[in-house]
């Protein structure tokens, strides 16, 4: 019997974890920031402009350094 119990919690933290992974992996799209000045070297600080701008994130990006922010689409 509690082998049967351990079978089916697994069960359900098996199908629940994957539901979850399914539901955080999105589309990212990218928008290059539009107040961001400069060369992006720091990706954090490339990020704390981006959530001004509204986004969820940002990165240092490119040849040329710039900024880009992120959002799940």
């Amino acid at each position: 019997m509690a082998n049967t119990r351990f079978g089916i919690f697994f069960m359900l933290l098996i199908v629940l974890s994957s539901h979850m992974m399914v539901q955080s992996e999105g589309r990212h799209c990218e928008s290059k920031s539009h107040t961001f000045k400069g060369k992006c070297f720091s990706n954090h600080n490339c990020a704390s402009v981006c959530h001004v701008e509204g986004f969820t994130g940002g990165k240092c990006s490119g040849f040329r350094q710039r900024c880009f922010c992120t959002k799940v689409c």
